[in-house]
């Protein structure tokens, strides 16, 4: 039990507090670190998080907008126009899963790239530049 009353910290891992408020002598001089005046160097100084100095603070400033849950945000399988040379006939969501180019969710038609066959394409949505470049090539479009 001798090795108890002989446990000291770590050297370097205590440190002496700030003594202030003590005089002149103790090296925080007259003000006792706290400055010259103004309301931090008063008694009763800590003032509440978010305190901006009595206008109205930035949480009641900006307007509320309210939670939205990003779960349940759809987030769609995006194939643009110029991938969609590679197929015949008809193009459904299955037929682009099998081709590779989408996973799983709902499946959204871009303009990007130049189609130049007719087409069927079914998909949950299109946009207007791919639905016109679709309809160009003589094919159709429908939203499921």
């Amino acid at each position: 039990m001798s090795v108890l009353g002989s446990l000291r910290p770590k050297r370097g891992s205590t440190h002496n507090s700030k003594r202030v408020g003590r005089g002149i002598g103790s090296g925080k001089g007259g003000t006792a670190a706290m400055g010259h005046k103004g309301q931090k160097a008063r008694k009763g100084a800590p003032i509440r998080r978010g305190f901006e100095g009595g206008q109205t603070p930035m949480a009641r400033r900006l307007p509320k907008f309210g939670f939205t849950n990003a779960e349940f945000k759809v987030r769609y399988e995006v194939v643009n126009v110029g991938q969609l040379n590679r197929f015949t006939g008809d193009v459904t969501p299955e037929t682009l899963k099998l081709a590779g180019l989408v996973n799983n969710g709902p499946v959204k038609i871009l303009g990007k790239g130049e189609l130049k066959k007719a087409l069927n394409v079914k998909a949950n949505k299109v946009s207007e530049k791919a639905k016109s470049a679709i309809e160009s090539a003589g094919g159709k479009i429908e939203v499921i």
